[in-house]
């Protein structure tokens, strides 16, 4: 962001508190966490249930921020030091409403190629992919960590400068209609969807009405310039690509598949004709890592702005590559095809792209190995849980060498409404198909993760209800040798991570 302080009292619709000594100051950076502000950033107070930012804005000034957005005046030595350093105030009706005005103005000034992209699962593994694919040819921001809602969605804009080439965001949404609010700020040029899985159905009622939301994100795309990017093995792809208009709009469909060869599954559901990425010969090693060879078809490599009409050809030759993953699991070779066919699209050279796949690691809490202090192995994937990346957390572990014995510690899965017993039980059945040595369960819900397991056929000694984490812990230091694995899965809320920390630190 590089916008002066007259910009941001005009693109807000604000008014002056303290007005700023110099108001062509450019500041150039964004926070509304007071300890992250840098010299000539603007801060922005947000009112929360624990914390309001408006009591740090003395703190924000001291810091160097060079103007403040607030809703209400701040406090006399927050004022007089604002006109101590020449700082500017600005008042605004919501400060939240506030940063996406600025970041809808913002995109004005942006040059490169914004890509939004969303999905039930996977999206913020596929955004960080697509991030360092791009990174490997272009200036590339994307959306920190999954700061993907009403707050980080703008902060990504405005984390961008003019001349950065590619742009990724992150769309999350929690309801029909949020994608759309999303994409009315960032106009996306390409737009990319994971899949439609089980994530929100408690709000949403159904995985129809959650591949309705999703495809908000094709029907927000510029029509006749417009890229797709559907996930073919998803059963809702063809609904999405209808949904989302992408025949009506004239868009170009790009379908990528981890499982299949995309241009047979493409054509089997009817999706528009256009280029494909898929992978073949896909594998796991000892370490639960894929290994496949990365295809590609229908590509036309071009030095036209990517925003201009596709160039494709239906030619049957298919380019082939070699590509090895530093992720865990096989669902991550499709969220891999997706970051393929976007670094694709941009002309990237498959090599390219396979070696900058193959530099992508983990984030924390996504799967991420550790070691215990007794040698013992422990796969954090604590951040966040849903029922389909449960499954596939399990497999990944399933697949994995281990020459001790595997235990998987499982907790509680959110937003699932109605759903959640049900979503729960078929955890426990998928717990039972893999080969699991112990089952340890956290949490409320987790008892039906146990009943399903035992009802799937998996020994009922074989599976621990543990009242707390503290007594989980405890369990697992009195029995993990250096050759176990441990496996930490739930949704954020339940606070895994904090068991994860226990078993390595």
């Amino acid at each position: 962001m590089r916008l002066n302080v007259k910009q941001i009292l005009q693109y807000t619709g604000g008014e002056y508190l303290i007005e700023p000594i110099d108001a062509s100051m450019l500041l150039c950076g964004i926070t509304w966490d007071s300890r992250d502000v840098q010299p000539g950033w603007l801060y922005v107070a947000l009112p929360g249930e624990r914390v309001d930012g408006h009591q740090f804005v003395e703190a924000a000034l001291r810091a160097g921020a060079g103007a403040a957005l607030v809703t209400e005046c701040p406090d006399a030595k927050a004022c007089v030091l604002a006109r101590e350093l020449g700082a500017g105030i600005i008042c605004v009706p919501n400060t939240a409403h506030a940063l996406s005005d600025l970041a809808r103005e913002w995109r004005r000034h942006l040059k490169g190629l914004v890509v939004g992209l969303t999905g039930s699962t996977g999206k913020t593994t596929t955004k960080n992919l697509t991030r360092d694919v791009c990174a490997a040819a272009f200036s590339t921001v994307a959306t920190a960590a999954n700061q993907n809602n009403e707050l980080g969605v703008p902060k990504t804009l405005l984390n961008a400068d003019p001349e950065t080439q590619v742009v990724i965001v992150e769309m999350g949404m929690r309801g029909l209609g949020q994608i759309r609010q999303l994409a009315d700020v960032v106009r996306p040029d390409w737009g990319v969807v994971t899949n439609c899985g089980e994530s929100h159905i408690e709000l949403l009622g159904s995985r129809q009405n959650i591949a309705q939301a999703k495809s908000e994100l094709f029907d927000a795309l510029p029509a006749g310039v417009g890229r797709a990017f559907v996930n073919a093995n998803d059963e809702f792809a063809a609904y999405v690509t209808d949904a989302g208009g992408v025949v009506r709009n004239k868009l170009t469909c790009v379908a990528f598949d981890g499982y299949a060869d995309a241009r047979a599954v493409a054509d089997e559901k009817g999706l528009a004709a256009g280029p494909r990425v898929w992978a073949e010969d896909v594998h796991l090693d000892a370490s639960g890592c894929a290994r496949f060879t990365l295809c590609a078809s229908g590509f036309v490599d071009s030095d036209a702005d990517p925003r201009q009409p596709t160039l494709f050809t239906l030619d049957p030759d298919v380019e082939r590559c070699p590509c090895a993953l530093s992720l865990m699991g096989l669902h991550n070779v499709s969220n891999a095809c997706a970051a393929a066919a976007v670094g694709r699209s941009l002309g990237m050279a498959l090599p390219a792209i396979a070696a900058a796949l193959a530099e992508s690691l983990p984030e924390p809490g996504r799967a991420e190995v550790h070691r215990g202090r007794d040698g013992f192995m422990v796969i954090d994937d604590a951040y966040n849980a849903n029922p389909d990346s449960m499954r596939a957390s399990l497999r990944a572990f399933g697949a994995m060498e281990v020459s001790g014995r595997r235990i998987a510690v499982l907790g509680d899965m959110g937003e699932l409404g109605a759903y959640a017993q049900e979503c729960h039980t078929r955890v426990g059945e998928a717990v039972a198909g893999q080969p699991i040595d112990l089952l340890i369960c956290i949490g409320e819900l987790s008892c039906h993760i146990a009943r399903g397991a035992q009802a799937a056929g998996m020994p009922a000694e074989h599976i621990v209800e543990a009242p707390t984490q503290a007594a989980a812990l405890a369990q697992l230091e009195e029995m993990l040798g250096a050759d176990d694995a441990v496996l930490v899965k739930a949704s954020h809320f339940m606070g895994l991570d904090r068991l994860v920390e226990g078993l390595i630190s």
